[in-house]
């Protein structure tokens, strides 16, 4: 869709005004349907709060998260639907609630998913009702009657890490999507210096191709989200169920940013998590261990580790990283980034990380000591032989 914006006007417009006054978010003006001030200043807000992209426009990912936003749990009934699932913030509530009273339904995506209907049956045929998944008034009732289970940590992050340890040391038998960005249409950042043009597309498949080949040498089974031209452009939501169809124990998505301002440069790396302090501990880790990597292998500006709830995280099933590898509107990190030499850097860094994500934190080793070559050459020999 194309994003909602400053001085847009119709019956969208109108819609996402009601939504933003019923979140207490925008004072109340009837009749109003233009995207005025207060209107982007509220959908800033609401971004901040759900870790999205604060741009204070509305396109496609902050929609559904606004449209989500509409409900609170005990509002309706909830129930697993095909081929559609329900979602909303209700969704999300009850999952966290279940989380908290022990309850397998993943990840908290907001998504009324088969886990989650067998949670919530599970949930209704210990408390005595009747085991249909459906999550109405009689089990509403019992929810809040019941206090949590849990102590001593999240118990989905839990067993997260817990199978982490158990998968071993080696990347061998592994798989793992490289998601690069954008593609098809969506070119992503563009710049030209008169004569020649790159795209945040382009560099990223490069990027991909070379991350791929050393982690398939280093034994991993990999799988690109999407070739060099594709006709159509990925939604995330897309890209995560390609992810999730193959059941990859790891996700990374890779872009280059841009922005006005020249001075704008740096590596930055992204992984699951709320406001309210909730994240993925492996995601987490795993987005701490790419940042150290590429900041010492590649010298790029250290801009840090962050908490979002984009759907490109929130949606996948395993530990996922969105990292974008320096700003293609800044000369210094553009000059770098068009250097093939540079991006083997980035890979190697890419790859020393996801080897650092499966030793045991008590063995882990310094940031940039891995040395990919070796880490290459005993595979491959294990595998001749």
């Amino acid at each position: 869709m194309r994003p909602i914006r400053r001085d847009d006007q119709g019956p969208a417009v109108a819609e996402i005004r009601t939504i933003l006054v019923n979140l207490g978010l925008l004072a109340p003006h009837p009749g109003l349907d233009r995207f005025d001030e207060a209107t982007e200043r509220a959908v800033r807000t609401f971004q901040q709060s759900r870790g999205l992209s604060i741009d204070g426009r509305v396109g496609a990912e902050t929609w559904r998260t606004l449209d989500a936003a509409r409900w609170r749990l005990g509002d309706r009934a909830l129930y697993h639907s095909a081929p559609e699932p329900m979602v909303g913030e209700d969704v999300r509530a009850l999952q966290e609630r279940l989380l908290e009273m022990g309850y397998n339904v993943g990840r908290a995506d907001g998504v009324y998913g088969n886990r989650t209907a067998g949670a919530v049956t599970q949930f209704q045929h210990e408390v005595g009702l009747t085991a249909d998944g459906t999550c109405g008034p009689y089990t509403m009732h019992a929810l809040r009657r019941l206090g949590r289970k849990v102590i001593g940590g999240r118990p989905q992050w839990l067993r997260e890490s817990d199978a982490f340890r158990e998968s071993g040391p080696h990347l061998v038998g592994k798989t793992i999507v490289v998601d690069p960005g954008h593609g098809g249409p969506d070119q992503g950042v563009e710049v030209s210096d008169g004569v020649l043009r790159w795209t945040e597309a382009d560099l990223a498949y490069d990027l991909a191709c070379r991350l791929e080949g050393r982690l398939v040498a280093a034994g991993m089974r990999v799988r690109l989200t999407r070739g060099p031209r594709p006709a159509t452009a990925l939604s995330d939501p897309a890209r995560t169920r390609i992810a999730n169809d193959v059941d990859a124990d790891l996700f990374i998505s890779l872009h280059l940013d841009g922005h006005v301002n020249p001075a704008a440069e740096g590596v930055a790396s992204y992984h699951y998590g709320t406001d309210n302090g909730v994240t993925s501990t492996v995601g987490e880790r795993l987005a701490n261990l790419v940042q150290r990597e590429i900041v010492v292998r590649t010298g790029l500006r250290d801009c840090q580790v962050h908490a979002k709830t984009w759907e490109l995280l929130r949606l996948t099933r395993m530990p996922a990283v969105r990292v974008d590898v320096g700003y293609l509107t800044a000369a210094g990190d553009r000059a770098r980034l068009i250097d093939p030499d540079f991006r083997d850097r980035v890979a190697e860094a890419l790859v020393a990380a996801v080897q650092r994500m499966y030793f045991p934190v008590e063995l882990d080793v310094p940031t940039g000591s891995i040395d990919v070559r070796t880490l290459r050459a005993v595979v491959t020999a294990g595998n001749d032989a």
